[in-house]
């Protein structure tokens, strides 16, 4: 959780995904600006040495331990969902874990690639993941609202072939293939479905293993926010829009 205290000594608080490697000396999250976001709108004003709120345990769902052994790992993303991806990228163990590493992400425009672009990037340097980095790492970017060399939503790139086509990669494998699912709701609906349907089974919860994990904590965001609305009158279905003022709540994903 970060946050920052009103004015009002009222402390306001979202779950954010950590963006930066567990051996970094830094905690580095990665999060769009809401103009009217209760912490948001905050956020984006502060200045270096400006005090803000992070929890002392963090908690999640998006770790390697809970997949069963595999080849292949597969980590699916949209919007700012790409930040916890992009930690585990700088991941020495996730090399070791998995001979193939695919991240694929989706932004409605090219702005929404641009800070895992410079990641990347760096990454691809490293005097250290470089060579790891550079074999292993298949990056696929794809775009939904411009032109761009890959278009389309993630469950359609994968259920039309056009992502193996497009990395000339082997179609999936329940016996080698695990994946990591973070992002909007409607896509983690989507993608655990079209992955229950090809035979792979999720991680229940922390701790037992399973051919694929979806970051709960912002689904959990999701239900309380709905249910928010919901006691004010409002129709809410998870994968759908909130009513008008209360996406803010979900702001972080």
């Amino acid at each position: 959780m970060v946050g920052l205290e009103s004015d009002g000594g009222r402390k306001i608080t979202r779950a954010y995904s950590i963006a930066s490697a567990n051996h970094e000396e830094h905690l580095e999250f990665y999060s769009i600006k809401v103009p009217d976001g209760p912490l948001t709108s905050r956020l984006q004003l502060i200045q270096r040495g400006s005090p803000i709120l992070i929890s002392s345990k963090p908690t999640g769902t998006l770790v390697t331990r809970d997949l069963n052994p595999g080849r292949r790992l597969f980590m699916l993303a949209t919007g700012t969902g790409v930040a916890p991806f992009l930690g585990i990228a700088k991941d020495p163990q996730t090399y070791e874990l998995f001979a193939q590493v695919c991240l694929m992400r989706c932004a409605g425009t090219l702005d929404g690639l641009a800070y895992a672009d410079s990641v990347l990037e760096g990454l691809e340097a490293d005097p250290y993941l470089g060579d790891s980095v550079n074999t292993q790492l298949r990056d696929y970017p794809t775009i939904t609202r411009e032109p761009f060399r890959n278009r389309g939503r993630i469950t359609t790139l994968i259920e039309t072939g056009a992502l193996f086509e497009n990395l000339s990669i082997a179609p999936l494998d329940t016996s080698t293939d695990r994946f990591m699912v973070c992002g909007n709701m409607r896509m983690i609906a989507d993608v655990s479905r079209l992955l229950d349907e090809n035979g792979f089974v999720p991680s229940p919860r922390s701790g037992e293993l399973g051919d694929y994990v979806i970051e709960r904590a912002f689904v959990e965001s999701f239900d309380a926010a709905a249910a928010d609305a919901m006691k004010k009158g409002a129709s809410v279905t998870p994968g759908h829009s909130l009513p008008e003022g209360t996406e803010a709540a979900l702001e972080s994903t």
